[in-house]
């Protein structure tokens, strides 16, 4: 069998016309002598009937306190509804389909209830049904812990779903198909000239994902970088052949990014800036450990973290400001929060080793006058915190500096 998975996101599935075009693309894979393993998210978004957003509120609107184990049960509908009408579509286009929930797939996960991490997959029902010659279409986004409750698996977890399945399968590629034709330099929002890049390898996707580009989540390139799983960013819509992203990408290189040494510009909103200043003192130290561990017992993650004698700096999520503060208080420490800031990356294998990168992210940013707050850097990636206002011009300044227009 030449196993191929494809998922499908939220929008792709969420029309009957839409739905028509996702077929096609199954179709396609049929008439080229694969056997696709459909992967797909719930149908629409929030307002929508069955997307999982409205079936959530559903449910907090009996009583705002829902208990997490409720939560993944109702949230896993959505995509169990979906998987039915997808079935149904390519049945009616004349595929012999089956449709299972992601336990029925064989996914078992913790028992991190609307956070699970995949534990294992058992394919085994997924390849009876391929060997019965039927195309498999799961519910993303799901699994069953050990104890037989049902779990979702978070944030892009529908991807997550499909490379784990990839991974288990032996599939020849992981196609997630989305509304853009691939990996895009820039966000085509803010810049229209972004170009799409045929190819990266996961170390760039990586970093892509995780520093804000929502094309697919960090997790799942975590998973495929692990078991070496090619994945091809698609379009539902075009017949582009989109990002292809491989462990090679760097041997086979783009001729699009030959001589850059950055592959994309990213960001991420909705953040704030934190600042507690620690004079120095013999209790320097044990304040700082005070500090982070009072944010770790909160649930508060912090990034972008600069640490010097006489204060700390970094990031936080704006949602989780009023447990921050709650802990800064209760430490008695002295401390600025500060919101509606934004993070904005560079992401390129090309940049390691390479000197005067910073000097023109400074200078791009400068001419530009977006004045930066903060930084920090790996071998991979420089990112900087601006006011949130500034994100447009910070983007388009840096796709700019770094030639990816051209």
């Amino acid at each position: 069998m030449r196993i191929i998975v494809q998922k499908f996101g939220g929008t792709s599935v969420a029309t009957p016309a839409l739905r028509a075009q996702v077929a096609d693309k199954v179709l396609k894979a049929k008439a080229d002598g694969c056997d696709p393993v459909v992967v797909v998210s719930a149908m629409g978004r929030l307002g929508e009937p069955y997307a999982t957003d409205t079936l959530l509120n559903l449910a907090r609107s009996v009583c705002r306190d829902v208990a997490p184990r409720e939560l993944d049960l109702i949230a896993s509908c959505g995509e169990i509804i979906a998987s039915v009408v997808m079935c149904n579509t390519l049945r009616a286009r004349g595929l012999a389909a089956t449709a299972l929930t992601g336990w029925q797939a064989g996914i078992i996960t913790t028992a991190d209830y609307t956070e699970a991490e995949i534990i294992r997959v058992e394919p085994d029902n997924i390849l009876r049904c391929l060997k019965e010659g039927k195309t498999v279409v799961v519910a993303g986004f799901q699994g069953r812990a050990e104890n037989g409750d049902v779990t979702t698996l978070g944030r892009g977890g529908s991807d997550t779903t499909a490379v784990a399945l990839g991974g288990a399968l032996g599939a020849e590629v992981v196609e997630i198909y989305t509304d853009v034709d691939g990996v895009k330099t820039a966000d085509p929002r803010i810049v229209p000239e972004a170009r799409t890049i045929e190819v990266m390898n996961y170390n760039e996707v990586f970093q892509l994902a995780h520093q804000g580009a929502k094309v697919i989540h960090s997790k799942a390139v975590e998973i495929a970088m692990r078991r070496n799983i090619p994945l091809r960013i698609r379009s539902t819509f075009s017949d582009s052949p989109g990002t292809l992203i491989t462990s090679s990408a760097e041997a086979v290189g783009w001729p699009g990014l030959r001589g850059k040494i950055i592959t994309g510009v990213t960001y991420i909103l909705g953040v704030a800036q934190v600042k507690v200043y620690t004079p120095d003192s013999e209790r320097q130290a044990e304040l700082e450990l005070a500090v982070f561990d009072a944010l770790a017992d909160a649930g508060v993650s912090v990034d972008l973290i600069n640490v010097s004698p006489d204060r700390k700096m970094f990031i936080i999520k704006e949602e989780q400001i009023p447990p921050a503060e709650a802990r800064l208080k209760a430490l008695g420490v002295e401390y600025e929060i500060v919101p509606r800031r934004a993070k904005v990356s560079i992401v390129g294998a090309g940049m390691r080793g390479v000197p005067g990168v910073m000097a023109r992210v400074v200078r791009a940013l400068s001419a530009a006058g977006v004045r930066i707050l903060q930084t920090a850097d790996s071998h991979l990636t420089i990112s900087c915190l601006v006011a949130e206002e500034d994100v447009n011009k910070a983007v388009r300044a840096l796709h700019d500096q770094f030639g990816l227009n051209a």
